[in-house]
């Protein structure tokens, strides 16, 4: 068939009858063109998680100090914990994912939550700040493609940025920590996103020698937020007041030091799944009307991480 070129400004490829403008907003389109994703704030009701259970990568924490651990792990009994962590949120009735790596990942594959962080538009993937974990980040692209979550930025350059320093007070707010895993280039290529969405960033630095946001600060409800004492900055305890969300301090530093207390995950307002075996902190966490649902995972946080850590979040509601 001859096509007729004498008026192609009036066929729809070129605007004219039949064309059909993209008229939905990104996130408007999440849940029918893409997959079901997103998050606005840090207590809504828990939908999706993305898990990577741990497997024979494990081997490498013979020589922990070198893979970023604290201890040896056993793999056996690591994998238990997952697996009962896992069987948690099925039972709290979150969706469960898995990234499921074609090839033997890096040592600390499991700690999803630092590979991207989740938007109102989809994902941010992050850029691990240690060599050790270089490339983590391609396996958590990977699946989520899969999931049909869209990656709306990967952090480039020399910018580095993992998720677990991302943190959303509400639809219009984010505090974005800076520190050892997150550097200056991450924070600017972060922080263009969310404004671009319309969110005013509140950038913080965080003290030497802490790791994440997350190990300073969770959100478990509109109004009330926890974090640790003498770690988060006036400028973040401001931010959340300001927005109408009371600040209330760890009890007992030994417990979230020794026993991952603070390294929970919210799985509604004022519901929350965290390490077994710290009687101090959860009485102070359900004197504050929290339900805590527990899981042991002392196994686990011998690689420098826990609950949240491992916990990669791809949606909650967004009320």
């Amino acid at each position: 068939m001859t096509v007729d070129r004498t008026s192609l400004h009036t066929r729809s490829a070129y605007g004219g009858d039949g064309w059909r403008p993209r008229a939905r907003a990104m996130r408007d389109e999440l849940g029918s063109l893409w997959g079901v994703c997103g998050l606005q704030n840090e207590w809504g009701r828990l939908r999706t998680v993305l898990l990577h259970r741990p497997g024979d990568e494990l081997a490498a924490s013979a020589d922990f100090n070198t893979v970023n651990m604290l201890a040896p792990l056993d793999l056996e009994r690591a994998q238990a914990q997952h697996d009962a962590m896992a069987r948690a949120y099925r039972d709290a009735g979150v969706v469960v994912h898995y990234a499921e790596p074609d090839h033997l990942p890096r040592p600390n594959q499991m700690f999803m939550a630092d590979l991207f962080a989740m938007t109102p538009e989809g994902a941010i993937l992050g850029r691990p700040a240690s060599e050790v974990r270089a490339g983590e980040e391609r396996i958590a692209a990977r699946r989520l493609a899969e999931l049909g979550v869209p990656i709306i930025r990967s952090v480039s350059g020399r910018g580095t940025f993992e998720g677990a320093d991302l943190m959303w007070i509400d639809a219009q707010c984010a505090i974005l920590g800076r520190g050892l895993r997150t550097n200056d280039e991450g924070v600017a290529q972060v922080a263009a996103v969310l404004r671009d969405m319309g969110a005013t960033v509140i950038q913080v630095d965080m003290p030497f020698g802490s790791m994440h946001l997350m190990g300073m600060l969770r959100i478990v409800d509109r109004d009330l937020a926890i974090a640790w004492p003498l770690r988060l900055v006036h400028r973040a305890v401001e931010a959340l007041q300001e927005r109408g969300c009371r600040v209330v301090y760890l009890p007992d530093e030994r417990e979230a030091r020794e026993n991952a207390a603070f390294n929970f995950v919210t799985l509604g307002p004022r519901e929350i799944l965290m390490a077994a075996g710290n009687p101090v902190t959860q009485a102070f966490y359900e004197a504050h009307g929290i339900t805590c649902r527990t899981v042991e995972v002392d196994e686990l946080a011998k690689a420098a991480g826990a609950i949240g850590c491992l916990s990669g979040i791809v949606q909650r509601d967004s009320v």
